[in-house]
């Protein structure tokens, strides 16, 4: 069974016991809530390593004013047994005064990465992440870590911090699990109504014509977006709120398109904003 830790202290201590033994830690970091694209990752942590940790920790300095952090799904009973059934070896499930117990007197900030596409939408969301991702990979220290790349600036902006602030850990990002009409699993997708859900497939949709386009020589970014934006327009209620294409993992725009790139899109339904991309590895990758 699955053990459910609940202090930072009793976390560490763990650790350290593991680490003396020179156990090898894989540790996949979520806000709970747990559907298959989660459990990918804990799956390929459990392959590759001999211990794996997950968290489970809905962190209140990534959610905006306006946000739905009290309304953020909360189930650790029903995420435990997903958890025991896959065998992971523990669950890290502090509280938010377990693991903010001051005001912070200091803050990590994200500069020009978390300026654009999420970011720019939800100012301090990336600072919020990079700050509890921080403590998360300090209290842990492991080796592996796993995030999706449904989440691709996310997982761009933590392989960067990771560099930069030296951390001896090797970020694993894994694909986007999908249902099986293309939709990526969320755990927003509960506030889909069932007209939305229908629809919701068409983001994925969208993104494979502009694949399309591209493989067929099209390199025009305006071109690309305008293909996902007609289709959306055409297919869904929601309202779609952003497309673009960055370069990857850089995350600078690009008007016309080289190397490798990302292509994103957000669509606001009536109760959920969700959000997919694509990577293309570009004409200078294998």
């Amino acid at each position: 069974m699955t053990q459910r830790i609940t202090t930072v202290q009793e976390m560490k201590d763990i650790v350290r016991a593991l680490k003396k033994e020179q156990k090898q830690i894989g540790f996949v970091p979520t806000m709970g809530a747990l559907h298959d694209g989660h459990l990918t990752m804990v799956k390929t942590s459990l392959k590759k390593n001999d211990i794996t940790v997950v968290s489970v920790f809905v962190n209140p300095l990534q959610f905006g004013p306006n946000e739905d952090f009290d309304a953020y799904p909360r189930d650790i009973e029903s995420d435990q047994e997903k958890l025991d059934a896959l065998g992971t070896d523990y669950v890290f499930y502090p509280s938010v005064e377990e693991m903010y117990p001051k005001p912070l007197a200091l803050s990590v900030k994200v500069n020009r990465m978390a300026e654009v596409l999420e970011g720019a939408k939800r100012p301090g969301h990336f600072d919020g992440v990079v700050t509890v991702v921080n403590k998360l990979f300090n209290i842990i220290r492991p080796d592996f870590a796993y995030f999706g790349k449904k989440d691709a600036q996310q997982l761009a902006i933590i392989e960067r911090m990771v560099a930069e602030f030296n951390h001896s850990i090797e970020i694993i990002g894994v694909d986007t699990i999908r249902e099986a009409d293309g939709l990526a699993k969320s755990s927003r997708n509960v506030y889909l109504t069932v007209q939305e859900r229908q629809e919701a497939v068409h983001l994925y949709q969208s993104l494979i014509k502009a694949q399309k386009r591209y493989d067929a020589g099209e390199r025009n970014s305006a071109v690309l977006i305008n293909v996902i934006n007609e289709h959306l327009t055409k297919n869904t209620s929601g309202s779609v709120e952003d497309i673009a294409i960055y370069s990857y993992p850089e995350l600078v725009e690009q008007p016309q398109i080289t190397g490798q790139i990302f292509i994103s899109l957000a669509v606001k339904f009536s109760k959920a904003r969700l959000i997919d991309n694509i990577i293309i590895k570009g004409d200078n990758h294998d």
